[in-house]
């Protein structure tokens, strides 16, 4: 049963997910970095920019691709780091029955490194998108309130002068 062709097929196909699932998560892991950039450039410099420019449907549109972002980063890092912690976990145990305690270490130190930068990258992203969430919001309701106001001056004046008309007509 353990020893059919598929299971070895099958084992041949996963050691080669290694390498890219490695790769991915050091990628996850400099945009998480630069995630972290964006989020500081946003509190200093662009969330007041967007809250004077009143521009409410651009506003939602950046905010809602700004928050799948991070949450498919808090999502899927931490599934790379589950298979890089899988992946060589085979070939390791196998090792021990073996003896040979070098391929064994090198496996686990694989595992514990894939599975720390998986988790390091899903809490970044899982911290960036309640901060830009919760930022957001007052952004919005900061812009939603300004429109109410505006609207409700216009409408006053509009109230003032019809009625300024009635008089001196």
């Amino acid at each position: 049963m353990l020893s059919s062709s598929s299971i070895g097929l099958m084992h041949q196909w996963v050691a080669y997910l290694l390498e890219p699932v490695v790769w991915l998560l050091m990628f996850s892991a400099a945009f998480a970095v630069m995630e972290i950039a964006t989020l500081l450039g946003e509190r200093i410099v662009g969330l007041n920019k967007w809250r004077r420019s009143g521009a409410v449907d651009q506003f939602e549109q950046l905010a809602r691709r700004r928050i799948e972002r991070s949450d498919f980063m808090a999502r899927i890092a931490p599934m790379l780091g589950l298979m890089g912690t899988l992946i060589p976990l085979g070939p390791g145990l196998s090792a021990l029955g073996e003896g040979d305690l070098t391929v064994l270490t090198t496996a686990m130190s694989v595992a514990f490194d894939t599975t720390v930068l998986g988790l390091f990258v899903g809490i970044v992203g899982f911290v960036i998108g309640r901060v830009r969430r919760r930022w957001y919001d007052e952004v919005l309701t900061f812009m939603e309130v300004n429109l109410c106001t505006a609207a409700e001056t216009e409408s006053a004046n509009a109230r003032v002068q019809s009625n300024e008309v009635m008089t001196h007509g």
